[in-house]
């Protein structure tokens, strides 16, 4: 997907690009690149295969929750910075926190956010289940793309979710994780509103989002400790 394709695409996701964002989109990738010489980030480092396969898969969060209505959004296990970094350029309304248990990805995260001129984003080097401990029913949409199985990512990010706000997992292939996932989102007073199902343009995979409603607060008790959350999952 070339930049020009990517903007016509986006389009069809109710996104018109201004020519700031589409510099920020440049330069993030020329940021991402050299970074990647340093540290592993990412497989994907062809610049059409990172507007489609980044930037275009990660603005595919629109198709479940109108981003321009929302105000709090955490990015749990954010990475490379996929989604919440190009969430945060694409609305600059969001207050955007990134999480990662890697020190060194965090650096490289601030990085970026201090070269595009970011501001109301911040990242921080914390695991994802001590963070939601501290950050309760805080955020009105947290995301997970492409982080651990439905039911481990549900419970580290359910208790972070404002009442009546949403989880959003991106996944890839996601059948063999509803069962047990559905029954783990219940038990984190959570309710799966939504499967949204589509094929990435150029034949580039088959996404999932699944939509997590949140319906009252999570108990006290999740999340667990990760090795309790791996070894005895919901």
């Amino acid at each position: 997907m070339t930049k020009e394709e990517f903007i016509l695409a986006v389009q069809d996701l109710g996104i018109s690009l201004t020519e700031q964002q589409i510099s920020q989109l440049e330069k993030f990738y020329q940021l991402l690149i050299s970074w990647n010489e340093k540290m592993n980030l990412t497989r994907i480092t062809d610049v059409e295969d990172v507007y489609l396969k980044h930037y275009y898969d990660s603005l595919t969060l629109l198709k479940a929750v109108d981003l321009s209505q929302v105000s709090t959004l955490c990015d749990v296990g954010t990475g490379a910075g996929f989604p919440g970094i190009v969430l945060k350029i694409v609305f600059p309304n969001l207050k955007v926190t990134l999480v990662d248990s890697l020190q060194k990805r965090v650096t490289y995260l601030n990085t970026i956010i201090q070269e595009l001129g970011l501001t109301d984003i911040v990242a921080y080097h914390v695991r994802g289940e001590d963070y939601a401990k501290e950050h309760r029913e805080e955020f009105d949409v947290v995301v997970a793309r492409a982080v651990s199985e439905l039911r481990i990512i549900a419970e580290i990010c359910i208790p972070m979710v404002k009442i009546g706000g949403h989880f959003i997992a991106m996944k890839g292939n996601v059948t063999e994780e509803l069962l047990l996932g559905k029954r783990a989102v219940g038990v984190l007073s959570g309710r799966i509103e939504d499967l949204i199902s589509f094929s990435l343009p150029n034949d580039a995979g088959n996404r999932t989002l699944v939509v997590v409603s949140k319906l009252k607060n999570t108990e006290l008790k999740y999340p667990r400790p990760i090795d309790k959350i791996k070894k005895r999952a919901l």
